[in-house]
């Protein structure tokens, strides 16, 4: 009788390690799963930090002569101390972001001052459009004001950006048919590897220009040459917002990838350990299975 219920029982106790086996296997391959993935893509975070250092330190270059024209273009609404009157209500709101992302907050940012803008200037009774450079803003504003979009501009950040582009940008407004009084241009001011600071800077219009009174300080500037000036100060200041953009969306976009890797790293340090202790513990289990069952024979 005995014989039979010690059988019993040791059969009934050999079952239950191999149910503990198995999903401990089961354990070990999930994690192998998981550490094989987080490698990888740690392979692709390592790749694009070093691709967006590599944009970065040209966009930097490049940054500093565009500072100059752009700095230049705005001293004239400075120091003509343009003022828009009060009759006057058309508004265009330029957003500047691009078509790729993984770089932080660079394009809500934007989207958020854009957002607190339109509010304020509806808010007076201005009439607000927007003009979306880069499909990542037309992305995040489109749901809540798809209604005030003018125009958006695609293909933007995948190649250092030009003069040429930003007078492809300024020409398709003055011919959208949109006559408007003023207008601002939104983007990302480049301060340091690692940080930025979202700016706002205004335009006006030809007519908003030349009606204003401090222009007569200016005897030799006929109509033409004031449109012409306004034409090419607006591609100015679209290429300087275009060129700070850049730079502070590379720069944001190799501390992302930075900070993505070494997330990684520490994750596959916990799994490798997490991996070692149950292996170990399914190690230590087969050999209390084998000497038990040894016993169980003796």
């Amino acid at each position: 009788m005995f014989s039979r219920a010690g059988v019993a029982g040791a059969s009934a106790w050999a079952l239950q390690p191999q149910w503990v086996q198995v999903r401990n296997m089961a354990t070990l391959k999930d994690i192998t799963r998981r550490l094989k993935s987080i490698k990888n893509i740690q392979k692709i975070t390592k790749s694009m930090k070093m691709v967006a250092a590599a944009k970065y330190s040209r966009a930097e270059r490049e940054l500093k002569p565009a500072r100059v024209y752009g700095i230049g273009s705005l001293a004239l609404y400075e120091k003509a101390d343009i003022k828009v009157p009060e009759d006057k209500k058309k508004h265009l709101l330029i957003g500047v972001s691009s078509d790729r992302g993984l770089c932080g907050a660079i394009h809500s940012s934007v989207a958020k001052q854009m957002k607190s803008e339109v509010a304020t200037l509806t808010a007076a009774g201005k009439e607000v459009m927007i003009v979306g450079v880069g499909d990542k803003i037309r992305g995040i504003l489109h749901r809540t004001h798809s209604d005030q979009f003018l125009v958006t501009f695609k293909e933007v950040g995948r190649k250092p950006p030009t003069f040429g582009d930003a007078s492809v940008i300024a020409l398709e407004l003055l011919n959208s048919g949109y006559e408007f009084d003023e207008g601002s241009i939104i983007f990302n001011r480049f301060r340091s590897v690692i940080s930025y600071k979202t700016e706002e800077k205004p335009i006006f219009s030809l007519n908003t220009i030349a009606s204003a009174e401090s222009m007569s300080i200016y005897d030799d500037i006929d109509t033409d040459v004031l449109q012409n000036y306004q034409e090419y100060n607006l591609a100015n200041i679209i290429y300087y917002s275009l060129k700070e953009s850049t730079t502070s969306e590379q720069s944001a976009r190799m501390t992302a990838m930075d900070n993505a890797s070494k997330n990684a790293s520490e994750m596959i340090d916990k799994l490798t350990l997490t991996f070692n202790r149950t292996r170990q513990a399914v190690i230590t289990k087969e050999l209390i299975e084998i000497i038990s069952g040894a016993a169980a024979l003796d």
